[in-house]
């Protein structure tokens, strides 16, 4: 929820992270969801329906975009 940022997001810092990952998410799960999202700049809904072909490929190779 957003409440005095004038509809903007806040900036997590390198700490708030850190402290997220330490004391905020207590199973690999979550730490991965956060991770995954943090790092690829996702919502929760894409990194819920990422599927094993959507990253790697039949041959077990990193699909790569660039």
């Amino acid at each position: 929820m957003k409440i005095n940022r004038h509809g903007k997001a806040k900036f997590l810092t390198q700490q708030e992270i850190q402290l997220i990952f330490s004391d905020g998410l207590d199973n690999d799960r979550d730490k991965t969801l956060f991770g995954v999202c943090l790092f690829c700049a996702c919502r929760i809904r894409e990194c819920c329906t990422l599927q094993t072909q959507d990253i790697y490929t039949l041959k077990g190779k990193e699909v790569r975009n660039d």
